[in-house]
């Protein structure tokens, strides 16, 4: 008999729908995201409308794919991302650990003194809770901008062969997150460790003639809890429910 459930969205995941900034970039370009990477979490896009590119910058240099209706794309912890907008981009966003990257598994290029300590690091990246929409777009506009500075800068180190200061970012979001680690744990075991032992007990129970869990099937549906947020790389209907 299973003795482990999980009725969790498929495979601990999250989903969220993105639209994808479409403020020119301080490097030029017609529009796009934050420059972050992800600790712990791998990341998928479904490219549902518009085009666009992927730019990712990892130890073995910068790339840039190009993104359009029907591109899937994804890629590792470590790999620093920024979604670039050439009109339209719309994207679903897949997670890894669901949970996880909603608390806090993500730290943006921003400067070596914006990186010190968490304090310092949460007050450069938080936007405002209250004010006009306006405030809001400037707020995440400077955000993303002084992200994409720093990211700029990193993608020259690393073209012209200097792989410090892409680890001293490394280190240094290592370092902030290091309070959050035993959260994270939790997060993980009541999620992607829950789903994927699930599995495990459901083999086990086939192996041995039992098919009970298939009784205690089950249908969950439901809609975004926000919509229009402003994330890192553009407006986010968020399913917290995934």
């Amino acid at each position: 008999m299973v003795t482990t459930a999980y009725d969790g969205f498929p495979g601990a995941v999250a989903v969220s729908r993105l639209t994808v900034y479409d403020w020119p970039t301080v490097d030029g370009r017609p529009g796009g995201g934050t420059p972050h990477l992800h600790l712990t979490c791998s990341e998928g896009y479904v490219v549902t409308d518009g085009e666009g590119a992927v730019q990712t910058l990892t130890t073995s240099g910068f790339e840039e794919t190009p993104l359009r209706a029907g591109t899937v794309a994804w890629f590792t912890p470590g790999t620093i991302h920024r979604l670039v907008n050439h009109g339209g981009l719309r994207i679903t966003v897949v997670m890894q650990n669901s949970g996880l990257p909603e608390a806090g598994d993500a730290v943006l290029t921003l400067p070596p003194d914006r990186l010190t300590d968490p304090e310092t690091y949460a007050a450069a990246v938080r936007l405002p809770t209250a004010g006009s929409e306006q405030e809001l777009v400037v707020a995440a506009r400077a955000r993303r901008d002084l992200a994409t500075r720093r990211f700029v800068e990193l993608r020259e180190a690393v073209a012209a062969g200097d792989p410090e200061p892409l680890a001293a970012f490394h280190r240094a979001a290592a370092e902030l997150v290091r309070p959050r680690l035993a959260e994270w744990e939790r997060r993980w075991r009541e999620g992607a460790h829950a789903a994927a032992t699930a599995t495990r007990d459901q083999l086990a129970a086939l192996g041995g003639g039992d098919p009970s869990h298939l009784a205690a099937a089950r249908t969950r549906a439901g809609g975004p809890t926000a919509t229009g947020r402003f994330g890192m790389c553009g407006r986010l209907d968020v399913y917290h429910d995934a």
